[in-house]
């Protein structure tokens, strides 16, 4: 069966998924609205990752570092090169709002081969980590007290800017929820080398004021929820004099990045990783 794009589905259908994975709609109600084949035909496949879990060129593991100020403790990936020379740049990846499932790890072992230290928490570790199955997921990830995540992510940005094999400059990038928390942690962590976020939320504009770090943004042209947070945070960012770049692919979907859904574009995904690694390059390496 050929795989499928988001051309394959009704704009309405989009619409009602993109609510689904956000919160907004219930399993039950979206069934009802477009029907379970259809959900089932949007669901993510985690058959075929870029890069191997057990490729001989990364070194991968799972470690925990101490987060007082959250849930005690944020477990996640490490990847970086087999065979590095010298500190690396390092990255924090951040996921969508279903945990660390395979596709993030995927996304981590890319930016690994790339020559970064690169290190993905799982915000659901304290309810016993990501569960295997996304709806489970997206179920358990309500139940979080934002507060202390927040503060979990916090910790593991400071975990890696004093890792050991790190060049101590450390970059964001992060999807949907993900890309939210890059933008968060840009409002509160002042020596953020860089910050990538992909179709995320943006903060309040007095929030935004405080950001320091040059920031890369990526839009989806069919992603009304978010882009209507866009003028008043560019004009925040224009205001508070922040460097930054903002792409906006057209005729694709909010999470047009994930290449285990059909709402995946080859084309913006390629465009936006090459986008993605050069500005993070750019801006972790070096002491």
């Amino acid at each position: 069966m050929p795989r499928l794009t988001a051309t394959d589905f009704d704009p309405s259908v989009l619409q009602l998924f993109d609510k689904y994975v956000h919160g907004q709609l219930s399993r039950r109600d979206f069934i009802a609205a477009a029907g379970a084949g259809m959900l089932a035909a949007m669901a993510p496949s985690f058959a075929a990752p870029l890069v191997a879990a057990d490729d001989a060129r990364l070194k991968t593991s799972y470690v925990e570092y101490p987060s007082p100020q959250g849930y005690g403790s944020v477990r996640g990936y490490l990847a970086r090169p087999a065979k590095a020379g010298g500190k690396l740049p390092t990255v924090l990846v951040v996921h969508e709002n279903r945990g660390l499932n395979p596709h993030i790890e995927d996304i981590t072992r890319r930016l690994a081969l790339e020559g970064f230290l690169a290190f993905a928490p799982d915000a659901l570790f304290p309810l016993g980590g990501y569960p295997g199955n996304e709806d489970k997921a997206r179920e358990l990830f309500g139940k979080l007290d934002q507060a202390k995540t927040r503060a979990d992510f916090v910790a593991a940005y400071q975990a890696l800017a004093g890792h050991e094999a790190g060049n101590g400059k450390v970059g964001v990038v992060g999807f949907c929820y993900g890309g939210a928390m890059a933008n968060y942690l840009a409002t509160v962590q002042p020596d953020l080398a860089a910050a990538v976020p992909f179709y995320g939320s943006q903060p309040a504009a007095a929030e935004a004021a405080r950001i320091k770090a040059p920031l890369l943004i990526h839009d989806a042209e069919n992603d009304a929820r978010i882009r209507a947070g866009w003028p008043a945070y560019e004009a925040a960012l224009k205001a508070a004099g922040v460097r930054y770049e903002y792409h906006l692919y057209p005729g694709v979907e909010h999470g047009f990045n994930n290449d285990t859904t059909p709402r995946y574009d080859e084309a913006a995904a390629r465009l936006a990783w090459q986008r993605t690694v050069a500005f993070l390059r750019r801006f972790t390496s070096g002491t």
